[in-house]
C-alpha cells in the first residue's frame, strides 16, 4: 500500500471533513482558477478598412493583446486610403498594474492555502499545542480577505477598461480611413472576454471564502477561548450569589417570629383558677 493510502486509512484526511480546512481547500482551487483565467489570457481582435481604391483596402486588420494588458504598447499598422501611406497606431490605456496585483493575490493565497492544509492535515497537534499557529493563522487570513476585495475591485475597474480600449468601435475611430464617408470601416469580430469575466468572478468568491473562514480560525485562537471564560465567570458568580441569597425557607422561618405562639390573654389555667377572697355575703356576716 502506498503512503497515500495509508494515511488516508489512518485517518489522517479527517481534517478535510472540519470547516477550517475544507474552506482552505476551496481557497486553494479557487485561487487557481482565478490566475489562471486572468494571467493565462490572450485575445485579439480583427477589423477591415474598405478603400475606394481597393488596392490599398485592409480586410484583415489582426490586433493581438493579452495579459498583463500594457495596451498602450499594443501596435498595429492601417491603410490611410491615399496612396500606399500606412499608419501606424497604438491601443489606449494600461491596466497592467491592476491585472498584476491580481494575479499576485492569487498566487500568494495559493501558496499559502496549500501550506496550511498540509498543516492541518500532518501537523494538526502541533497547529493546536500553543496559540502561535492559530494567531498567525488569524492574522494572514484577515490580511488575505483584504487583499482579495482590494485586488477583485481593482481588477474590476481594470477589465472595464480593457474592454472599453479593445472595442472594434472605439479602434475604428482612431483611424484617419475611418473618418471618410467613402471608405467602409467594419469589425470583423470583437475579442472574447469570457475568461477575464470569470476570473473577477473567482476573485470575489475568494473575498467570500476568505472571509468566511475569518470565524473559523478566530475559534482556534486563544482569544476565543479567553472570551468565553470572561462570559462564564459573571454568570456563575450571579447564579451563585441568587442561591445564596435570603430565599432559604429553613432560615426565613426560623429568622422571622411567625413561627412563635403570641399571647392574646390569659391562659386557660388562668381562667380555671377561683378568686381567694370571700365567696359569699353571709360567710362575712
Amino acid at each position: 500500500m502506498d503512503p497515500v493510502s495509508q494515511l488516508a486509512s489512518a485517518g489522517a484526511f479527517r481534517a478535510l471533513k472540519e470547516p477550517l480546512a475544507f474552506l482552505r481547500a476551496l481557497e486553494l482551487l479557487f485561487a487557481i482558477f482565478a490566475f489562471a483565467t486572468c494571467g493565462g489570457y490572450s485575445g485579439g481582435l480583427r477589423l477591415s478598412v474598405d478603400c475606394v481604391n481597393k488596392t490599398e483596402s485592409n480586410l484583415s486588420i489582426d490586433i493581438a493583446f493579452a495579459y498583463p494588458f500594457r495596451l498602450h504598447q499594443v501596435t498595429f499598422e492601417v491603410p490611410t486610403c491615399e496612396g500606399k501611406e500606412r499608419q501606424k497606431l497604438a491601443l489606449i490605456g494600461d491596466s497592467s498594474s491592476s491585472a498584476e496585483f491580481f494575479v499576485t493575490v492569487a498566487v500568494f493565497a495559493f501558496l499559502y492555502s496549500l501550506a496550511a492544509t498540509v498543516v492541518y492535515i500532518f501537523f494538526q497537534n502541533k497547529y493546536r499545542e500553543n496559540n502561535r499557529g492559530p494567531l498567525i493563522d488569524f492574522i494572514v487570513t484577515v490580511v488575505f480577505s483584504f487583499l482579495w476585495l482590494v485586488g477583485s475591485s481593482a481588477w474590476a475597474k481594470g477589465l472595464s477598461d480593457v474592454k472599453v480600449a479593445t472595442d472594434p468601435k472605439e479602434v475604428l475611430l482612431l483611424m484617419s480611413a475611418c473618418k471618410q464617408p467613402s471608405n467602409k470601416c467594419m469589425a470583423v469580430h470583437s475579442p472574447v472576454m469570457s475568461s477575464l469575466n470569470t476570473s473577477v468572478v473567482f476573485g470575489f468568491l475568494n473575498f467570500i471564502l476568505w472571509a468566511g473562514n475569518i470565524w473559523f480560525v478566530f475559534k482556534e485562537t486563544g482569544w476565543h477561548s479567553s472570551g468565553q471564560r470572561y462570559l462564564s465567570d459573571p454568570m456563575e458568580k450571579h447564579s451563585s450569589s441568587y442561591t445564596q441569597g435570603g430565599y432559604n425557607q429553613d432560615s426565613y422561618g426560623s429568622s422571622s417570629g411567625y413561627g412563635q405562639q403570641v399571647s392574646l390573654g390569659p391562659s386557660s389555667d388562668e381562667f380555671g383558677q377561683q378568686p381567694s377572697g370571700p365567696t359569699s355575703f353571709t360567710n362575712q356576716i
